[in-house]
């Protein structure tokens, strides 16, 4: 057994500390995604050419920065909230998971846009890890078998399951593929990060 010297890990955090550095994370996160755009905008929109270009072996770089790039204010607008809410949901259970979850996804939707967008686009937006975290948030506590996460699951599946469905169909002007794409990743992190059921001690007689 291995004694500790007074620091405190993500292990031993109580819900107020989870709370908390969740909260601390999620707020910082939204806004490097303004601050981003913000340069975006005052340099005539140079960012945009970190997109993802389908199938432009020059332009790899997108798919590790497609989720930090946005097509104007009303973009990354879009997609603070969801991201700002299913983020800090998802950092409760732990901000590594958060993390590994959103680092799984943001490879998933951009090497699955590179290979299947259409021509001629470029794809940037968090819109795709929006999706992921959706569907990653909804489906764990199913998992997981935890009664308060299947409950949270059913509550943002009401709230904006519609829409999620409306955000997979084929539209122009949408990147939907890195929804589904999304969504689907999120479904699969959800399963393979799901945690065990605690064992119950063997009664001994």
């Amino acid at each position: 057994m291995n004694t500790g010297t007074g620091t405190t890990t993500e292990a031993t955090w109580t819900q107020a500390d989870r709370a908390k550095a969740a909260a601390k994370l999620m707020l910082g996160w939204v806004a490097l995604l303004w601050v981003i755009e913000a340069v975006d905008y005052a340099t005539g929109h140079a960012l945009d050419a970190y997109g993802i270009f389908p199938r432009d072996p020059d332009h790899l770089v997108g798919i590790v920065a497609h989720p930090f790039l946005h097509f104007g204010f009303d973009h990354v607008a879009s997609n603070s909230l969801p991201l700002l809410v299913l983020g800090f949901i998802a950092a409760l259970s732990g901000i590594r998971r958060l993390l590994a979850v959103s680092a799984l996804n943001t490879a998933a939707v951009g090497i699955g846009s590179w290979l299947i967008a259409p021509p001629n686009t470029v794809g940037a937006g968090a819109s795709g890890l929006v999706f992921g975290l959706f569907g990653y948030v909804v489906v764990r506590g199913f998992v997981e078998r935890k009664p308060l996460g299947a409950a949270v699951g059913l509550v943002l599946g009401a709230l904006w399951g519609g829409t999620a469905f409306l955000g997979i169909l084929p539209a122009d002007g949408v990147g939907w593929w890195a929804h589904l794409i999304g969504l689907v990743a999120g479904v699969v992190t959800a399963l393979y990060f799901r945690r065990p059921a605690p064992r119950r001690p063997a009664a001994i007689s």
